[in-house]
């Protein structure tokens, strides 16, 4: 009944996205299980220890201390939710820490393997051709993440302004400017779009081959298909043109508070990962140049 309630709250008071109401729904009730299983309990009546427990279970099984410290998370706002709302008068998470993980930096491809992909790449001219480098020109050129790009609406695109409106996580609405490469991309495709579909097309900007609203495995093929062809970095997701915008912008002297609104991150503590990437160049450069080195 209390995880119920509890999503319920995200859903509707918190406005959480959908995948992130399936990740609280799947950390809630992987724990549910196990503490059923293990304790014959249930999750609002759970003590410290066997929270720890649970813990240690998904440590031994190898789950990423990244990925334990999200499930954490999860439990600590069920937590706080049921100690608000006089449901529990001992928050058990109190006596529960996080494991330590190990900062990654963020992948991104270098600005000159950028240049090119666009320069050398020939894009075909019809309707897939102009929609596929358009989806590589938004990621790039706006950092948007892949949730926000697939749900991005025309009356969105403010041509006229150079503009987009994003809707991105808790419904938080931030403006990105656009390039203008990227606006004559942009009227091309729209172009294109309205001859092929017609002018009562549906509102999503990109759509497949017949018409229907992108997928997230669409974008990402899409995204992964035209990195392949010009980087050899592990990762080629559309997240990797998220941290190679948020990248390139500090690289050339971009305000680090201004990229974190663009990104549209609440805290700075999220965007000053990429300035980690920043010093290993400018290290790179200082062991290269200096005599002493």
């Amino acid at each position: 009944m209390e995880l119920a309630e509890f999503y319920k709250y995200l859903e509707y008071e918190k406005r959480y996205s959908p995948n992130t109401l399936i990740s609280y729904q799947n950390d809630l009730q992987q724990f549910a299980g196990f503490i059923s299983s293990e304790y014959e309990s249930k999750p609002s009546t759970a003590s410290s220890s066997q929270i720890r427990s649970w813990l240690s279970d998904l440590m031994a099984r190898g789950i990423s201390p990244k990925s334990v410290n999200r499930k954490i998370s999860s439990l600590k706002s069920f937590y706080r939710f049921l100690e608000s709302n006089n449901k529990i008068s001992v928050n058990p998470m109190q006596k529960v820490t996080s494991p330590k993980t190990g900062k990654k930096l963020p992948v991104f491809v270098s600005e000159e393997k950028m240049q090119m992909l666009f320069d050398e790449i020939e894009f075909e001219e019809d309707f897939p051709g102009v929609r596929n480098r358009l989806i590589l020109e938004m990621f790039y050129a706006t950092g948007m993440r892949l949730a926000e790009l697939i749900s991005l609406k025309h009356k969105d695109v403010d041509i006229a302004s150079a503009q987009i409106k994003v809707k991105g996580k808790g419904n938080k609405e931030r403006v990105i400017p656009m390039l203008i490469p990227l606006v004559n991309t942009y009227k091309k495709y729209l172009s294109l779009k309205q001859n092929i579909f017609g002018y009562n097309y549906t509102d999503d900007v990109f759509v497949t081959d017949e018409g229907k609203k992108i997928y997230r495995k669409f974008a990402y093929r899409v995204v992964n298909f035209y990195l392949s062809t010009h980087t050899t970095v592990g990762k080629r997701s559309p997240h990797v043109l998220r941290h190679s915008f948020a990248t390139h912008m500090l690289n050339q002297g971009a305000d680090i508070n201004a990229i974190k609104e663009l990104l549209g991150h609440s805290s700075l503590s999220a965007t000053e990962v990429y300035t980690h990437n920043t010093v290993e160049k400018l290290k790179t450069v200082y062991k290269q140049a200096h005599p002493k080195a």
